[in-house]
């Protein structure tokens, strides 16, 4: 399994045969490299969107029809973008699972916003926010998409048993880092950690260090480089 970071909140995942392109933000991503995209998007065969927010799905649709790929998001983006002939996007619900190139895809609840605020249209509504995990090869990732800390990470986690986690902790719009890490000790079993949603404005927490420091011992922090991939 590789883990490659896009910045922000957007993750290239290779898991049993699939690669999947996790809220690919690009264009205008302050983290993102110039002229690499080719390299980011390269044998994706498919792409998730946590939510309609602009710096997460701007890039979806026009990345899907590029790639000649399926979006698969929550079911009322889908039907949005499929009305607008944007590109070919199949919803689900929370609670549902879909394989994807043998890798098990469970959409889960977040605690955030939605609505669509791209595309020139003003803000419209998307269904709301989730979270994400992805099983294969031995392991679970929970991926949590922008959220706070929820009630709904104890089942979660009880019933998942996720042992990777892709964790939204820059705060101000998501939890921050020692929310992220309370939630991480109270209710989860990780062995590695990978903060994102960070680092990408001022606003944003700039390192992880106070994650770090509220995780007990025996839990691996990954602190991301766009386009360095993690093996595990």
């Amino acid at each position: 399994m590789q883990i490659t970071w896009l910045g922000h909140s957007g993750f290239r995942i290779e898991i049993e045969e699939a690669v999947l392109l996790v809220d690919p933000w690009l264009t205008g991503n302050p983290m993102f490299p110039a002229g690499q995209e080719d390299r980011a998007v390269q044998g994706a065969t498919h792409i998730l969107l946590t939510h309609a927010h602009g710096d997460h799905a701007s890039d979806a649709a026009r990345l899907a029809k590029q790639l000649g790929i399926k979006v698969h998001c929550i079911h009322e983006l889908s039907e949005w973008m499929n009305a607008n002939d944007l590109c070919d996007a199949l919803g689900f619900g929370k609670g549902g699972t879909l394989t994807l190139g043998g890798a098990k895809v469970t959409m889960v609840n977040a605690s955030h916003s939605a609505s669509i605020d791209f595309g020139g249209k003003g803000l419209l509504p998307a269904g709301s926010a989730a979270g994400f995990m992805i099983a294969g090869e031995g392991h679970t990732i929970y991926l949590s998409g922008d959220t706070d800390i929820m009630a709904d990470m104890a089942w979660m986690a009880e019933y998942h048993q996720p042992d990777i986690g892709i964790l939204s902790c820059g705060g101000h719009y998501t939890m921050d880092m020692e929310r992220a890490a309370w939630a991480a000790r109270k209710w989860f079993n990780f062995r590695w950690v990978i903060p994102c949603h960070y680092r990408t404005f001022g606003i944003l927490a700039q390192d992880a260090s106070a994650l770090k420091a509220g995780l007990p011992p025996g839990i691996e922090v990954i602190e991301p480089q766009v386009l360095e991939p993690i093996g595990i």
